[in-house]
């Protein structure tokens, strides 16, 4: 979401912004990871809903967050933009919610050798 964040202001401004904002316009298939997860200026999250605006019917989306969209109207600060937003990324999607413990949590590295007092 960061990069993504980046592309969408930088992408007037510079010619490798601008590549990567048409490479992402074309793209079939568009993954965004931990979206929501810090807050974004009001600027930002009107350009984040223009391209999805844009891309909702013809490029599929994989969308990973730690909040649920209850949570993202407090992210984005603007119900009716988080509203219209949800609208566009919920129509035809499948949603599937991961419980658990965390793999990275469960598979860390030490640097401390357990068998050492």
């Amino acid at each position: 979401m960061e990069s993504l964040v980046k592309v969408l202001k930088m992408k007037d401004i510079t010619r490798k912004a601008a590549t990567e904002y048409k490479r992402i316009m074309n793209a079939h298939l568009l993954i965004i990871d931990d979206i929501m997860m810090f807050p974004v200026t009001h600027e930002d999250a009107v350009a984040f809903f223009n391209l999805i605006n844009e891309l909702h019917d013809k490029t599929s989306l994989v969308i990973t967050t730690n909040k649920s969209p209850k949570e993202w109207a407090e992210v984005l600060k603007d119900t009716i933009l988080t509203t219209a937003l949800l609208d566009r990324i919920l129509y035809r999607c499948e949603i599937i919610k991961l419980t658990g413990k965390s793999y990275r949590m469960q598979n860390r590295k030490t640097i401390f050798d357990k068998n050492k007092n």
